[in-house]
């Protein structure tokens, strides 16, 4: 793509924008401010430089960047292009060279990774980057090494295609270590020939294709064959193989979806901008990874998501369909260019419908959680300690919090859970679970008394440290609660908190009641005391609902899947068989579990729910 490349440069001692803005073409292109040094501050595209450029140097000027900008800017630079798009394009190629100070930065510049399996009698399967050069098929791209790791691992582990390079598989006199750790079927010394390595090749291209509801069925055929010939051992093999298939395909499943789909989230909070990109390819999830772009000051959502768009697929494979979670700055544009680039239809949707929504509400709900667990780094802890001293209204520094959540099914298996914080971020260490014993069942507050007694106890008696605030989840009752046991174990000298979730439970509505105010402390929703408030809960929540599966599971000595209206013995044998165990199925999402024959989309959830109940 050529760009007529009319380069016009203002040069200082002295710049003086008024007599440069005389002289600037109104055609688009590229703009670059630099400053004394002939650094590059800013590089901005433009359909028409001459009034894009000229707002920079109104005196009503408002924005604080821009007057920042302004005041180190001693040079402008201006390259002419044909047309916006191809603006855009050399915009994002001079950002990623120059990495401005005042620009939106996407800092991660890696290509994708593929799985290449290469051609021949025996082929391997490795993971591969860079150029296509050599023989074969590659299947991704994938997110992050990472992820195609993890599905080679598993998948060699099912069917044992070798990964050694060819000078090592053809100088081969006996197997390799591989071969002994059952992760390849010799084939460098003849121990499989090769129609049945081809079968295992098929079979793990079929799996790479997408279409691994046909290799887990012929599996699921195979293994019941092997039953009724009494080859238990190859029975056995299939069993495993299939248990292996389900693990890789775990939450990669998309119903009603084909081709290729990126699913691009954004969240800012506090001056920090997390996006996570999640790739469908052929109707599985390959990964998802996150970028945390240099914000130069805070910025909405939708001019993040643009900026990133821009330099993320500046010279990455563009998908036909991309989902975003808001509507970047000059949509129109950025499809222009795209489409352009890619050489085919791109469509950017960011009202989905239907299954659409549900995806874009999980990577919401991953950028979300991302974006805190960064926050929570140790760097930015002290901060938020401090953020939270001053709301709640302390005179001294906090060093150590604590938060209770209980968590039971009805009644069943209550478990309360205590999480401890300190400057460092969470301290799991010192995180405890305490069964209950003796209340009746899904009595909140004798099951929140009896663990702060057990807790509190030890620690009057010096057993263990005191902490500075006291978080229990819940209002005014379980606040008053953990009121009278302190006042009964005489334990004194701490700040006690109850945590009440905002209307519909949406993070950023909490109250916080305190012991000594007569009215509910609400926090802004970008407060980072909110913030520090909301992941110690949230974390409380989690070593809780743990904790109560866990006991819950000991408690039951029958199939999971008896008590479910539903599902007799022929149900339960598809699915058992499909997954290859009850432990395999427990971990399956919903959509997995309604591929099996006979199980409905609501019978699924049913199943789910009772594997991932959480009360």
């Amino acid at each position: 793509m050529g760009c007529g490349i009319a380069k016009m440069t203002a040069s200082p001692p002295s710049f003086d924008s008024r007599i440069f803005l005389e002289n600037l073409t109104v055609l688009p292109g590229v703009y670059r401010m630099l400053d004394e040094h002939g650094a590059v501050l800013y590089v901005g595209k433009a359909r028409n430089l001459k009034q894009r450029v000229s707002s920079y140097f109104r005196e009503n000027q408002t924005s604080i960047k821009t007057r920042g900008l302004v005041a180190h800017t001693h040079t402008v630079e201006v390259t002419v292009t044909h047309t916006e798009a191809e603006a855009l394009i050399l915009e994002s190629t001079l950002i990623k060279r120059f990495k401005p100070r005042y620009n939106i930065l996407l800092r991660d510049d890696k290509g994708y990774p593929y799985i290449h399996v290469s051609a021949g009698a025996f082929p391997r399967m490795v993971l591969h980057r860079g150029a296509k050069r050599a023989a074969g098929r590659y299947f991704g791209p994938y997110p992050n090494a990472n992820a195609v790791h993890d599905t080679l691992n598993l998948l060699q582990k099912a069917f044992r295609l070798r990964s050694c390079e060819d000078s090592f598989f053809q100088g081969r006199s006996r197997p390799c270590l591989q071969y002994q750790i059952k992760r390849c079927t010799g084939p460098c010394v003849g121990l499989i020939d090769e129609a049945d390595y081809q079968r295992h090749l098929r079979d793990v291209v079929l799996f790479l294709e997408g279409k691994s509801g046909q290799v887990i069925d012929d599996l699921v055929l195979r293994m019941e064959a092997a039953v009724a010939a009494l080859d238990f051992e190859q029975a056995a093999l299939c069993r495993d193989q299939i248990a292996d298939l389900r693990q890789v395909q775990q939450r990669q499943h998309v119903e009603g979806e084909s081709g290729d789909l990126d699913v691009v989230a954004c969240a800012v909070r506090c001056g920090v901008a997390c996006v996570q990109v999640f790739m469908f390819r052929g109707g599985r999830l390959l990964g998802n990874q996150a970028f945390f772009p240099r914000l130069p000051e805070e910025e909405e959502a939708g001019a993040v998501l643009s900026a990133f768009l821009a330099q993320y697929y500046l010279d990455k494979v563009i998908p036909t369909d991309l989902l975003v979670s808001h509507e970047p700055a000059e949509l129109a544009l950025l499809i222009q260019a795209f489409q352009g680039r890619a050489g085919h239809r791109v469509r950017i949707a960011y009202r989905p419908r239907g299954e659409r929504a549900r995806w874009l509400a999980m990577a919401l709900q991953n950028v979300e959680h991302a974006l805190v667990a960064h926050l929570s780094s140790q760097a930015g802890m002290r901060r938020r300690l401090e953020a939270l001293r001053e709301a709640l209204g302390c005179e001294f520094e906090l060093a150590r919090l604590e938060c209770f959540d209980v968590s039971h099914t009805d009644g069943e298996a209550t478990v309360a859970s205590c999480v401890v914080f300190g400057p460092e971020g969470p301290v799991k260490s010192d995180y405890r679970r305490y069964n209950i014993e003796g209340v009746t069942p899904g009595d909140d507050y004798a099951a929140l008394r009896q663990a702060l007694t057990r807790r509190y106890i030890r620690l009057r008696d010096g057993q263990e440290r005191l902490p500075d605030v006291l978080f229990v989840d819940g209002g005014k009752g379980q606040l008053t609660q953990a009121l009278k046991m302190l006042d009964e174990l005489g334990v004194t000298g701490l700040v006690v908190v109850g945590i009440a979730k905002g209307a519909g439970r949406k993070p950023g509505l909490e109250t916080l009641y305190l012991f000594e105010e007569s009215r509910p402390i609400i926090l802004p929703t970008d407060s980072a005391a909110l913030h520090l408030v909301q992941q110690i809960r949230d974390e409380a929540h989690r070593f809780a609902i743990a904790g109560h599966r866990r006991r819950r599971a000991r408690g039951r000595t029958t199939s999971a899947l008896e008590g479910i209206p539903g599902i007799g013995t022929k149900r339960r044998q598809a699915l058992l068989g499909q997954f290859g165990g009850l432990k395999q199925l427990a971990r399956a999402g919903v959509e997995d579990i309604a591929q099996v024959d006979g199980i409905s989309a609501e019978l699924a959830q049913r199943i789910y729910d009772v594997f991932h109940d959480e009360s």
